[in-house]
């Protein structure tokens, strides 16, 4: 653990922190798709990412989700932060996005760090920071963009994310994270197809010229 830690985060923590998060640290790897957090539960530990790509889901009164926001490499979430200090109940859905490996910090340990590092203290602010430019440009793609803008967007995040142009979603699964129906994104992507800019298969995407 100590490795991936010290080429992942020796820029940004300390010697001593790096050896502190490693020996109160669990490792763990984490299957595509697998759900690792969800709405209404209690968050007992914080995750570093060392890599891969987590998606963060808020959802409706009506069960409908939509994506907030992607956790890449050297990431960790604002939100889990927020529930682990106030020791309160998940309002966002967490599910890896790709096969990702990271390491889950107990809650005890954030406060400890906060004062003793000062390393730590700034890893944190700047999650919350990066984390709230995200869900601004969120807001303003749904306040401002037209919903071929957010697809078109949508689909250009999915792939810089996996780093590949085939999109294993389907039109429903698409559609529940851009909060709109099926019947839509179905049409918008064949418009896609139409314009030579993506080929549509039964289960997944592939991008051909979508910029």
């Amino acid at each position: 653990m100590i490795q991936e830690l010290t080429q992942n985060y020796a820029h940004l923590f300390e010697k001593e922190l790096l050896n502190e998060i490693s020996q109160v640290g669990t490792y763990k790897d984490i299957p595509e798709g697998h759900k690792m957090i969800e709405i209404g539960e209690y968050v007992r530990s914080m995750p570093l990412l060392i890599s891969g790509a987590i998606k963060i889901l808020r959802e409706d009164h009506d069960g409908d989700e939509l994506l907030l926001y992607f956790l890449e490499k050297g990431d960790t979430c604002a939100m889990t932060l927020t529930c682990c200090l106030g020791q309160k109940k998940s309002e966002i859905r967490a599910i890896a996005e790709t096969d990702a490996k990271l390491i889950m910090i107990p809650i005890e340990k954030m406060e400890e760090w906060s004062a003793k590092y000062k390393s730590w203290r700034n890893f944190v602010f700047e999650s919350y920071h990066n984390r709230l430019n995200e869900l601004l440009e969120t807001i303003d793609s749904i306040a401002f963009l037209k919903m071929d803008e957010r697809l078109l967007k949508y689909l250009n995040e999915k792939a810089r994310i996996s780093n590949d142009n085939i999109i294993n979603s389907t039109h429903q699964e698409i559609a529940y994270e851009l909060h709109t129906s099926r019947v839509v994104i179905s049409r918008l992507l064949k418009k896609l197809e139409n314009l030579g800019k993506v080929e549509l298969h039964r289960n997944h995407i592939v991008i051909k010229n979508i910029n």
